[in-house]
């Protein structure tokens, strides 16, 4: 395990990190139009999502978005994004999979900001907020989304509690995220132990790797014109740019991308 790993894997000491990360982040990409930070998702052949002008620089990161919102009907839903990030997707599925109502929440600040400040959409709401505590009711949701965050989370279970908490029985979590291989025993004991029933999962690695193939470019190009060369390294794990300590582990296997549908009894 790298020292990073060793690091990250401390919980108080990754909240924190994360804590100054992403704010930290959001100030540096400001202006640059960057409104997803996801991984990407691209399958072979191409899944050939057909999108609107506007979303199209975005192609490979909303795919990853489309397979796992897609997995469920989320018309006319009530739904959460925990961990919304800069709202990209959150714009995305409620402009073209039609909730009656969609909330993103983050606990970026910052973040928060520039999503009510970006995204005009109807029905779409943002609202600052911590995912170890989501600031909704018992059984109010229809759905709960999170893509790519839990790994950031200090407490997984306890996560996983909230999110059924909040749903409504019947309700769906959708979700998708990476872990390192010495992490896969305890991500998978904390889904096995959790108060939802598995209706779907499937193992994306290949399609993510291909998607981070796919905004390489882009995203080498950010990290050398918005961070200081200091933290130029970590901008590229974050990133997933091709030869970077997280696309080589996810490449290696020592990393895995994995999607789950989930539904509360």
């Amino acid at each position: 395990m790298s020292f990073l790993e060793r690091l990250f894997a401390l919980p108080p000491v990754r909240k924190a990190i994360w804590k100054w990360w992403y704010p930290y982040l959001t100030q540096r990409l400001r202006g640059e139009e960057v409104l997803f930070l996801n991984y990407a998702f691209e399958t072979a052949p191409p899944v050939g999502l057909k999108l609107e002008s506007e979303d199209e620089p975005n192609r490979f990161c909303i795919q990853l978005y489309h397979h796992v919102a897609s997995q469920v009907d989320l018309r006319g839903k009530t739904v959460l994004e925990v961990s919304c990030g800069h709202g990209g997707g959150a714009s995305w599925i409620t402009r073209t999979l039609h909730p009656a109502f969609y909330t993103g929440l983050d606990l970026n600040p910052a973040g928060i900001h520039l999503c009510q400040q970006r995204h005009h959409v109807p029905h779409l709401d943002f609202k600052q907020g911590d995912a170890q505590k989501l600031p909704f009711a018992n059984e109010s949701l229809d759905a709960v989304i999170n893509v790519e965050a839990s790994h950031c989370y200090p407490d997984f279970p306890g996560f996983l509690a909230e999110v059924a908490r909040v749903l409504k029985p019947g309700g769906h979590f959708l979700y998708a995220d990476f872990r390192f291989d010495h992490q896969f025993a305890e991500w998978e004991s904390a889904i096995a132990a959790a108060p939802l029933t598995v209706v779907q999962a499937r193992d994306i690695r290949e399609e993510v790797l291909r998607g981070m193939e796919m905004n390489a470019a882009r995203n080498e190009a950010l990290v050398s014109s918005c961070l200081p060369k200091l933290l130029q390294p970590v901008g590229r794990d974050f990133a997933g740019v091709p030869g970077a300590m997280v696309y080589e582990d996810l490449k290696s296997r020592e990393m895995s991308y994995r999607s789950w549908c989930f539904r509360k009894a």
